[in-house]
């Protein structure tokens, strides 16, 4: 009878292994919320534009991977080289991942949150932004607006962390964002404001006087669907971030892997139910887009804080996250006047700021003054260079080949007027009876009414409209 065999090889080398099998794993799940964005957009806009935003999804990837690897991940690390005191720009080091088979799966781990900043903005200009400059400003964010910020906060000694210009002036404390709440989400939230200003609004979207009118999108389903893939990814997202499963002596590290899974899950939960409460007290019934919404900045509020906080931190973060976005939401549309169309700012924008400046009251490590203004001083930093670039960027590109398509090309429909498609071809030609018009509003063929309904919470909007 034979006895056990020993376990053979270095414990080292064993947890090295399992632990990049499961960065790779994690890496997987997060590119599965590339088709989660893509419902989610796709849904929120008209039919004539579903064709024009999943082709933007595919591009951000596309393109995105190849420009991250390229150009990208080496500018990331340049941007922590050049924020290091004492440290010299070593151009032949930060692209050398470009050589090292040892280093791609890294590489591709980082390409994945790349993808997700740069997706987040196609939500916010969609049904009027052109193709063409779409795919120009997402070559920029993941070339070099993103990777900037990536290599101040995640770059070694970069800007934000404890050995930064930064984090030295504030007794050595670094930036606490664990898997990008500020650093992908904000980023990309706040990119996604700046362009839908600059691009300006919809065709239609406010009256004469100023006041929004609805727009609704053609599929509450596709986003709901969409919303719920986003939150599976959203377990590569953060758990994911805990990359360490197995010590270098063998040990699981499932206290960390735990606090991490449940505070997503508790944040996750929080959210979509504080802001189902807050729509229902503010509009007399809930409102599905806004609960899926609310789940969503429940899970970006509580990404840059899940490893650091307690779990009933981790409910008043999800809490604050979701119930705030019905009413930025609001802000932004009412008061500013922009057209964030699938809301990505309160999302994505102001629940990643909120979150992450909201970690050090309920850190496990306790309460620090230092921490707190860190936290401050982060996002300023990161707010900052995205809005300002971003400025740039669209400038240049509004200065030579144009923001937005012609008022014709709107009216007909990216789908066609950028693509030459139909993507629903039955509904969105309108040339037979019982049709669906544009933007999938239901039009009764026999004398009765259109219904317009409501999108992103307008329910005093509904509206009929005689034929």
């Amino acid at each position: 009878m034979l006895g056990l065999l020993p376990i053979q090889g270095d414990i080292t080398a064993i947890a090295d292994s399992i632990n990049a099998v499961w960065v790779l794993t994690v890496t997987f799940l997060i590119f599965f919320m590339q088709p989660g964005f893509a419902l989610l957009e796709a849904g929120q806009v008209r039919a004539k534009n579903a064709g024009n935003v999943v082709m933007k999804n595919m591009m951000d990837w596309g393109m995105g991977v190849l420009v991250f690897f390229l150009v990208g991940a080496g500018v990331s690390a340049l941007a922590g080289y050049a924020t290091t005191p004492g440290a010299s720009l070593d151009v032949s080091s930060a692209f050398a991942y470009v050589n090292s088979p040892g280093a791609w799966i890294g590489w591709l781990f980082g390409a994945v949150f790349a993808m997700t900043a740069a997706t987040i903005v196609s939500g916010a200009v969609a049904e009027r932004m052109k193709f063409s400059a779409y795919v120009v400003y997402a070559f920029a964010m993941v070339a070099f607006i993103y990777p900037v910020v990536s290599g101040f906060a995640w770059g070694g000694d970069g800007l934000l962390s404890s050995a930064g210009y930064i984090g030295q002036a504030l007794g050595g404390v670094g930036y606490k964002d664990f898997a990008g709440a500020t650093v992908v989400h904000a980023l990309g939230g706040i990119a996604g404001l700046t362009a839908a200003y600059m691009v300006g609004p919809r065709t239609g979207r406010f009256d004469s006087e100023g006041n929004a009118r609805p727009i609704p999108g053609h599929s509450v389903l596709f986003a709901v669907i969409g919303t719920l893939i986003l939150a599976f990814g959203w377990y590569g997202f953060n758990v994911g971030t805990q990359a360490t499963v197995l010590t270098g002596e063998g040990a699981f590290n499932g206290e960390a892997l735990g606090r991490v899974a449940l505070n997503t899950t508790l944040a996750m939960g929080a959210g979509m139910v504080a802001s189902t409460l807050v729509t229902t007290f503010w509009e007399g019934k809930p409102d599905p887009l806004f609960a899926a919404n609310g789940l969503l900045a429940g899970l970006v509020a509580i990404t840059g804080a899940c490893v650091h906080v307690s779990w009933p931190g981790a409910l008043v973060i999800g809490i604050v996250g979701g119930a705030q976005t019905p009413l930025v939401y609001r802000w932004v549309v009412d008061n500013l006047k922009i057209d964030d169309v699938c809301g990505v700012f309160a999302v994505h924008g102001s629940a990643g700021f909120i979150g992450t400046m909201l970690i050090p009251f309920f850190d496990v490590a306790g309460f620090s003054l230092n921490q707190l203004l860190m936290q401050v001083a982060g996002t300023l930093v990161v707010g900052t260079w995205t809005v300002l670039v971003t400025m740039v960027v669209l400038g240049v590109i509004g200065a030579t080949i144009g923001l937005r398509v012609s008022e014709e090309e709107e009216e007909l429909g990216l789908d066609r007027g950028e693509h030459g498609l139909d993507t629903y071809p039955e509904f969105t030609a309108g040339d037979e009876p019982g049709a669906l018009a544009d933007g999938g509003v239901r039009v009764e063929t026999d004398g009765g009414v259109t219904t317009a309904f409501t999108h992103f919470g307008d329910a005093a909007d509904d509206e009929e409209v005689d034929e």
